[in-house]
């Protein structure tokens, strides 16, 4: 193994090595694996997906900007555009939050519900197929403890 010209650095050990590893190729891998039978069979991507799937389990069906770009993996900027374009298809509808007019809540509507409810499925076998069927009950609930603790909000990093 060549020496490394830093002492200032943290490397890796081989076994952290092995777990980034494994973790960037996943990171890289599945979300091609998921979008694709959804982009196929329903012509929405991965973040669509997650964005009216998010939106169909909240409460009353509508939540802040803010925190449906944290739920469904995305800035805001992106949510914003993809807001957009669902709006024009009738899928979600914008207004204040009442309850604080500094935000925006974005609803879903009908016809949106109906899309998730159709697209649901071909994601729910997709997710199974690429990943929970290939683990056992304990590891699943290792992935979800770790995802958990990987996944930080915006707001941790200030």
């Amino acid at each position: 193994m060549a020496e490394h010209p830093r002492d200032d650095v943290r490397w890796l050990t081989p076994a952290e090595k092995d777990g980034w590893t494994g973790l960037a190729s996943l990171v890289l891998l599945l979300p091609g694996r998921f979008e694709a039978p959804l982009q196929r069979e329903h012509g929405l991507t991965l973040f669509d997906y997650l964005t009216l799937s998010q939106l169909s389990e909240a409460d009353g069906g509508r939540l802040r900007m803010s925190d449906l770009a944290y739920l469904a993996n995305g800035s805001l900027s992106r949510l914003s555009n993809v807001v957009k374009r669902f709006e024009g298809r009738g899928w979600v509808e914008r207004m204040p939050d009442p309850d604080d007019g500094r935000y925006t809540l974005v609803a879903l509507t009908a016809d949106g519900r109906r899309v998730v409810e159709a697209a649901a499925p071909t994601h729910v076998e997709a997710v199974r197929r690429e990943a929970l069927d290939h683990l056992t009950g304990a590891e699943q609930a290792t992935l979800a403890r770790i995802a958990e603790r990987l996944r930080v909000r915006p707001e941790d990093h200030s």
